[in-house]
């Protein structure tokens, strides 16, 4: 990953090889399930993401400098800044019987190899690129000991969507090398494609990601 130790990569794909095989399993949302986007009332379109954040039951790798990765950032691709700077507008809360990771999550549960830790789904729309303004743990109704950060959605060109998380465990498993309450942080950015799921990884815990655009979604407010 740019800006981090070059051994992170090989630990980083015993992770992925892992959380692939279960993503492999789960038949896709398709664009049938979700019309096309709404528009919030001069904000522009409105999406919804969905969310699951899990740790690690078990050490996916070796020990690191884990102190050098807090400030370390992976973006997926290039963007050039809007004329105009836009702040995405928090819409609703989405209930779990319309979730579309529930299969995931249970998946992942009795893997042995992950818990889960959260999941939640809202609506939303998106803040211009380059702002990474976005929602918080606690605004989004996620709250975890130890789990502090923000989910951000951006668009110019192309739409991404970023995490800026941080998760300090009591009791990191062993083979981390890590001691008890070091923060573990996933400060990454990717390009979406709606109904795919992004994965956003590292040894010690992960955040897998569902956008798919809304119609007919309120402004803000309403």
């Amino acid at each position: 990953m740019f800006g981090m130790d070059a051994r992170i990569a090989p630990l980083r794909a015993l992770s992925f090889a892992l959380i692939a095989c279960l993503l492999a399993t789960m038949t896709p949302p398709t664009a049938a399930q979700e019309p096309a986007a709404g528009t919030a009332a001069g904000a522009g379109p409105v999406y919804n993401v969905e969310i699951i954040v899990f740790r690690a039951a078990g050490a996916l790798g070796g020990a690191e400098n884990w102190g050098a990765e807090a400030g370390a950032r992976n973006i997926a691709g290039d963007e050039s800044a809007s004329g105009t700077t836009q702040v995405g507008g928090y819409i609703a809360a989405l209930p779990p019987a319309v979730w579309q990771l529930n299969d995931l999550e249970n998946r992942l549960r009795s893997s042995g190899t992950y818990v889960p830790m959260a999941h939640a789904a809202w609506s939303q729309t998106a803040s211009s690129w380059g702002t990474r303004a976005g929602f918080s743990m606690q605004r989004l109704g996620i709250s975890v000991p130890g789990l502090a950060g923000t989910v951000f959605l951006e668009r110019s060109q192309f739409l991404h969507l970023g995490v800026s998380v941080t998760y300090s465990m009591p009791n990191p498993p062993p083979g981390l090398g890590a001691a008890p309450g070091t923060p573990f942080t996933i400060n990454e950015s990717r390009r979406v494609k709606f109904y795919e799921r992004n994965y956003f990884d590292h040894p010690a815990f992960g955040v897998i990601a569902l956008v798919t655009p809304v119609q007919g979604a309120r402004a803000p407010g309403r």
